[in-house]
């Protein structure tokens, strides 16, 4: 029989039920989330059965699984905070540079073209795409981007109030 604090330890199923919920309430506390706190404690207590012999042979075995959901918890923030700080990354290298309003009257007007007249004119004008290369982006002929191209033009001069379409 161990002992573990108040009460004797005799199998795992009597530390799965007295420690799983306070294993809850640590991981939860850490990590900001009941759910991942269960998730992490379940964890915790499965690596203990998976190694009852040498944890149950412990003074406190409660301590033991204890600690693995404080390092699952850690383990967790980690690659939380990892993972917060690789989209930070991938969204500032994705949206468009200094300077450049996606919400100016004409990006909201360009997003309102068909599809296409869109596509192109983002190509055109964001990635800077030479015609050629806009045609093998989209699988179109080169023709096909020209006219996409003015017409989208001519669209945007309209609404835009533009007295005449030029590149």
């Amino acid at each position: 029989m161990q002992r573990e604090g108040r009460g004797a330890v005799t199998d795992f199923e009597s530390l799965y039920r007295r420690e799983f919920p306070k294993m809850v309430a640590l991981a939860a506390s850490m990590c900001g989330s009941r759910e991942v706190g269960a998730e992490l404690a379940q964890e915790a207590l499965l690596r203990a059965y998976r190694d009852w012999p040498r944890v149950s042979g412990l003074e406190r075995p409660g301590a033991w699984v204890r600690r693995a959901t404080v390092n699952l918890a850690v383990d967790a923030h980690r690659r939380r905070s990892t993972e917060q700080a690789t989209l930070a990354r991938m969204v500032s290298s994705t949206l468009p540079p200094e300077g450049f309003g996606v919400e100016d009257r004409f990006w909201v007007l360009a997003r309102s073209l068909p599809d296409r007249q869109c596509a192109v004119v983002a190509l055109r004008y964001v990635d800077d795409l030479p015609l050629e290369d806009i045609a093998q982006v989209l699988e179109v002929s080169v023709g096909t981007v020209k006219s996409t191209l003015f017409d989208a033009r001519r669209t945007l001069a309209e609404a835009l109030g533009a007295a005449e379409v030029t590149e």
